[in-house]
């Protein structure tokens, strides 16, 4: 009896399940319901918002009833008429800035994942064709192909999520390079450089103003240019000004020049940035409170560079021969500059300029002459007009006797050395004589014990031996000349070779004189 009273109960629960199943499957299924949208705000009350930056960050979120989001189109009104799809439920956006403050709105609508299982060429949203589904471009051809990934996009809110953002334009700021540090003194030549910020785009930066002395009177810069240099136009004019080379390029001069240079005084460098709204930062100085920036007005056509690390003797036996020069005419017409002691700012592009305001130089140094900066240096200033004297030993490289050698055939015309080592002391005593072709040259004899000396080979092609060396311990050419008269070398510092009274002095007026053609 209960065996089949448990059968009639089976029977019956399998009855119902069956007849529940055939009224699920006739019955009509509901429509799917369009997602809903939100923009996260904080604080909550839109009406607090503030005036934010024109670089923001956006949130928003979606809700489906009746299914999951596949993402949201989006849109600036009035910046991006065009929406634009994205899974993702937030962004970093950098808004456009004009000539005041600005109130934009955004727009967001969500996207449900019930497409119709194929790619569609049109997506339709409130009458209005928002293009075709998006997708992964996996070959890059601006279509989509069959297998690549794509969106299959459904149903999309009507009512897109609207928020308006009030912008406000913060004003650019600005800051000297870290390498802009300028000197106590420098002639009319420097670079300098600055960094140029801003939180609505550094692109929004339309000027860089940079006065000289007196921030009423300045040159509006590009925006973009980050680093000048500047040089006198013309030292002798009675209100001189500088041309300003943007990037330090000789071949990027801009339109206006700075006015405003004092020679022989103090000098300060003042910047500012201002954006397209017409904000602009502070005015900055260079140099800053308490230090000062000594501007010298060339003295003539002549420049001495001292690149010795030895003691006061040497600068002031060069300060007596110079003077000496054409009976004293040359006196008090030549300047010095110590590239041990002066640090200038941007080297490789300062110190150029800063040889071409001179037609005539004079390089001396020990066994450790500055060979970066003087291999930098040499044909770009000869290719000016400008001639150059140098005087100096040289000993092994650092590294190995082929870069030694290559190094030094950068800027003189040899074919290599005399020997490979050089004698590391030549004793007082030496003899330096003038070659055959060059009888008319002084005999040299050296004063003092010289430390890393050696012989050197023209180039047969583009130079001539001037002297040799005479003496027990080295043997070979000594100086040489350059065919085109524009580069004179001795390969010994001429304030210890002077065991001859006036040699030296005579040697100097028969190369910057006869040779280079000074006139006094």
């Amino acid at each position: 009896m209960n065996r089949t009273r448990n059968i009639l109960i089976l029977l019956l629960l399998i009855l119902l399940v069956f007849t529940s199943c055939k009224e699920n499957v006739n019955e009509p299924q509901l429509p799917n319901k369009a997602p809903d949208t939100e923009i996260f705000l904080f604080p909550d009350n839109p009406d607090s918002l503030n005036q934010q930056k024109s670089r923001l960050s956006v949130h928003w979120w979606g809700d489906d009833p009746d299914g999951l989001v596949l993402g949201y189109y989006f849109r600036w009104v009035g910046v991006s008429p065009k929406w634009s799809f994205t899974p993702k439920n937030d962004s970093i956006f950098s808004l456009p800035i004009g000539s005041a403050d600005t109130i934009y709105t955004f727009e967001v609508m969500a996207v449900d994942q019930e497409g119709n299982k194929k790619y569609d060429q049109s997506v339709m949203w409130n009458g209005e064709d928002l293009g075709p589904e998006p997708f992964i471009d996996e070959n890059g051809n601006g279509i989509w192909d069959e297998g690549e990934f794509y969106y299959d996009i459904g149903m999309i809110d009507p009512t897109p999520a609207t928020q308006k953002f009030p912008i406000k334009n913060s004003s650019p700021e600005i800051e000297w390079n870290k390498n802009s540090v300028l000197p106590p003194e420098t002639f009319p030549v420097i670079t300098v450089a600055w960094d140029a910020t801003d939180l609505d785009g550094d692109e929004s930066i339309v000027n860089i103003n940079l006065s000289l002395n007196d921030t009423t009177t300045f040159v509006a810069l590009p925006g973009y240019v980050r680093i000048v240099t500047l040089r006198i136009k013309d030292a002798d004019a009675a209100e001189p000004e500088m041309e300003i080379l943007i990037n330090g390029s000789d071949q990027n001069i801009f339109d206006e020049t700075l006015k405003g240079i004092k020679l022989d005084a103090n000098n300060k460098l003042f910047i500012q940035a201002t954006d397209i709204s017409g904000s602009s930062s502070s005015y900055i100085a260079l140099p800053d409170t308490g230090l000062t920036w000594y501007v010298k007005k060339p003295k003539g056509d002549v420049l001495i560079i001292d690149d010795y690390e030895g003691g006061e003797d040497a600068v002031q036996f060069y300060n007596d021969v110079f003077s000496s020069v054409s009976n004293g005419e040359l006196a008090g017409k030549f300047d010095v500059m110590d590239i041990e002691k002066t640090q200038l700012p941007f080297a490789n592009i300062t110190f150029l300029e800063t040889m071409k305001l001179f037609k005539y130089i004079y390089w001396y140094s020990d066994s450790s002459p500055s060979l970066e900066l003087t291999s930098s240096v040499t044909q770009d200033y000869i290719k000016t007009g400008g001639k150059i004297f140098y005087s100096f030993t040289l000993q092994e490289s650092s590294s190995t006797f082929e870069y030694d050698l290559a190094t030094i055939q950068s800027f003189l015309p040899i074919n290599g050395f005399g020997e490979e080592t050089p004698v590391s002391f030549l004793f007082l005593g030496a003899n330096v004589l003038p070659t055959s072709d060059f009888s008319d040259y002084p005999q040299l004899r050296t004063s003092s014990t010289i430390s890393f000396v050696r012989t050197y080979i023209p180039s047969s092609l583009t130079a001539k031996a001037v002297h040799n060396i005479s003496s027990s311990q080295i043997n070979g050419v000594m100086s040489l000349i350059n065919n085109s008269k524009e580069l004179f070398f001795i390969g010994l510092p001429l304030h210890q070779c002077d065991g001859i009274d006036g040699a030296v002095q005579q040697l100097i007026e028969k190369v910057f004189i006869d040779e280079f053609g000074l006139t006094l």
